[in-house]
């Protein structure tokens, strides 16, 4: 049996200074000491300095038009469409920071359909 794999969509999102404010201080806390971190987060800095954060399943809640972090608060999303198909599996909400601004992607792995005995 094949393994499925996981897909990564980018999200729109409505960023609000309250936002940008919960993540500068969630890096700042995460440069001075990582066990601050609330569980389901982990973060990591790449040579360059783009910061990423990465919440586990069990770290957020999306809901009809926004998405919900532990420790950071609201994503507000700019788009009616869900994020990922009803009964996606090990989702992942990962914010990095790049130079245009922040980019906001949820990965996923799609549910598996399965047709057997189809006439």
């Amino acid at each position: 049996m094949s393994r499925a794999k996981s897909c990564e969509v980018g999200l729109a999102i409505k960023i609000t200074e309250e936002l940008l404010k919960s993540l500068d201080d969630l890096r700042r806390s995460w440069t001075r000491n990582p066990a601050t971190l609330p569980k389901g987060l982990s973060c990591s800095e790449s040579k360059e300095g783009r910061f990423v954060l990465v919440a586990a399943e069990s770290a957020f809640v999306t809901i009809p038009g926004a998405c919900v972090i532990k420790g950071i608060g609201a994503l507000e999303l700019s788009g009616s469409a869900p994020a990922f198909e009803e009964g996606a599996k090990s989702k992942a909400l990962i914010l990095e920071a790049t130079p245009e601004g922040w980019k906001f992607s949820v990965k996923f792995v799609p549910p598996i359909v399965r047709k057997r005995n189809a006439k």
